[in-house]
């Protein structure tokens, strides 16, 4: 009787402040998640939530919803961050490096074999089937625009920052453009999205769940010094400023690629989708990876477990040519090159986010930037997305029909094999 009133505690109870584990146990908890976590970073906070506040115990759920509302507040990959700070908070830095490891392999290593199939893959069944993956990615992309603008752009001030940030990314084509957009998302929402008035009920929750620990302790419990915040910011605004220099001046392709795919993982707001409008104004991956590969290699990591972002390893091996030893390199740089800039900041702000989202100046740019990042992706929808995905009635179709199954809540890997399967039956068939 005893035992059986036990079965719903936590495995391990008290363990909620760093170093009470190692980082082997955080790698095996984190590679499982890894292996299983379908469903985008919105279920990724639900699966964690299982394994790491009530199964396991390793922290409180106020000690949860504090990380949750750090990740979500900074830019970045926001449950792989969640990931990091958790093995941070658990086993020191080494648990942070295991837990990034663990959640991010299952999914790099599927997106790598990707990229070596798609390189190998012809005859009708294969362009067929990568001409589906097309015709998902316009569904996948226009479902999460239509689900992003509803939570982060609910008022008139943030539809029309929304609605500025893809005039200016569909003019000012490129890095600059993209980078622009997210400056004016920036400024105007410290400029018109001051007041609370305007914030939605998930602004409201975050900031309720942040509230319940003081600065104080929140300082003393993250296991970061200042000092070490410090030098993670200093690294971060280095690598923003001297990898575009590096990559001019010595013309390597590695240095491009990482140049690239830094600046992107510093600049998504709003959800791993916006990797794609940041990543396609990149020269240095516009020049390497065609719109088809890109497309392809988009609606695959739609299926996949863990986070997006490993798209970056994809990516990194298609713009190699040469087989899969020549490909490793540039698919190991361009993956650790996206979700460095996110844990720079992660770790550089816990010691001081009491203090800053405490600030009204703070939610606002917040607030302005995501509804920026809403106005990059419908610009990416436009182009390319649309323009190179829908080719004709057949593949309009495929992707009317994926985006019902998308509205029907069917889950994306559902959408992403049936829109394969479509395309290779009608390319068969002769209708795309």
């Amino acid at each position: 009787m005893g035992a059986s009133m036990r079965r719903d505690e936590p495995e391990t109870t008290g363990a909620h402040s760093s170093g009470r584990g190692g980082a082997a146990e955080v790698f095996a908890v984190f590679l499982r998640l890894g292996l299983t976590s379908f469903g985008g970073p919105i279920a990724h906070l639900g699966y964690f939530r299982e394994q790491l506040v009530a199964r396991r115990g390793w922290l409180t759920e106020q000690r949860y919803a504090e990380l949750v509302a750090l990740c979500q507040f900074l830019p970045g990959p926001s449950s792989s961050q969640l990931g990091f700070a958790v093995g941070l908070d658990r086993a020191g830095g080494r648990g942070g490096l295991a837990a990034w490891i663990g959640f991010t392999l299952p999914s790099a290593a599927l997106m790598f074999a990707v990229a070596m199939g798609a390189a190998l893959s012809g005859g009708p069944i294969g362009s067929g089937a990568v001409a589906g993956l097309g015709c998902v990615a316009v569904a996948v992309v226009a479902h999460a625009v239509w689900s992003m603008a509803r939570t982060l752009t609910p008022d008139l001030r943030r539809i029309a920052i929304a609605l500025a940030s893809a005039a200016l990314a569909l003019l000012a084509a490129g890095a600059l453009g993209q980078l622009a957009a997210v400056l004016l998302g920036v400024v105007a929402g410290m400029l018109l999205c001051r007041s609370d008035a305007g914030s939605t009920q998930g602004d409201a929750a975050r900031d309720d769940a942040a509230d319940d620990i003081s600065g104080e302790d929140r300082t003393r419990r993250t296991g970061v010094s200042k000092r070490a915040a410090a030098v993670c910011l200093v690294l971060l605004v280095v690598g923003l400023a001297a990898l575009p220099i590096l990559a001019a001046t010595l013309q390597t392709p590695l240095l491009r690629l990482a140049d690239a795919f830094f600046r992107t993982g510093a600049l998504v707001f709003g959800g791993g989708h916006v990797v794609l409008p940041l990543l396609q104004a990149e020269p240095a991956v516009a020049a390497a990876v065609t719109p088809g590969q890109f497309l392809t290699g988009y609606s695959a990591a739609q299926a996949m477990p863990g986070p997006l972002f490993s798209f970056a390893a994809y990516l990194g091996a298609v713009s190699q040519p040469g087989g899969a030893l020549a490909a490793l390199l540039p698919a190991a740089v361009a993956l650790v090159a996206v979700f460095l800039p996110g844990m720079l900041l992660l770790v550089g702000v816990l010691p001081f986010w009491g203090e800053l989202r405490s600030r009204p100046f703070a939610r606002a740019a917040v607030r302005g930037a995501n509804a920026a990042v809403v106005g990059l992706l419908a610009a990416a929808l436009c182009t390319p997305v649309i323009a190179t995905g829908i080719t004709g009635p057949g593949t309009l179709a495929i992707a009317l029909g994926c985006l019902g199954l998308l509205a029907l809540r069917a889950p994306v890997w559902a959408a992403v094999l049936g829109g394969a399967a479509a395309g290779a039956l009608a390319r068969l068939l002769g209708w795309a």
